[in-house]
């Protein structure tokens, strides 16, 4: 009776190691799939980091935007760019930092633009 249930146990355990096995290299698979999927616009932002020395969340901390809207963006940069001028007062630290974040919002933009897919670039 215990030799029959020893076996029950060890196949069942079998049974959950191949599913288990199956499953992560499903995962694997579909992790690596949407890695490349996401992969060059992902190095050309990641590019795009480097060269401005700013990621693209702190670019939109910086500019107060939530969404990458073209006129967001300028409506914004215009405003902190004209409230950090030295001449009233501002910091000129705090204004090329806006000056630089609107830059790493216009490549990511841009990065955007050229990484659009063939069919929806016809439907614009």
């Amino acid at each position: 009776m215990a030799k029959y249930l020893a076996q029950i146990i060890v196949m069942g355990a079998q049974v959950l190691g191949r599913a288990f096995a199956r499953a992560l290299r499903q995962e694997f698979a579909a992790s690596q799939a949407a890695a490349e999927a996401r992969g060059r616009a992902g190095r050309q932002s990641a590019a795009a980091s480097s060269i401005t020395g700013m990621t693209l969340q702190e670019a939109q901390q910086i500019l107060n935007v939530s969404t990458l809207s073209p006129e967001e963006i300028q409506k914004n940069y215009e405003h902190l760019f004209k409230v950090n001028e030295k001449s009233v007062g501002g910091s000129f630290y705090l204004q090329s930092k806006v000056v630089r974040a609107k830059e790493r919002l216009d490549e990511e933009l841009a990065i955007q633009k050229q990484n659009v897919p063939p069919e929806q670039k016809q439907e614009t």
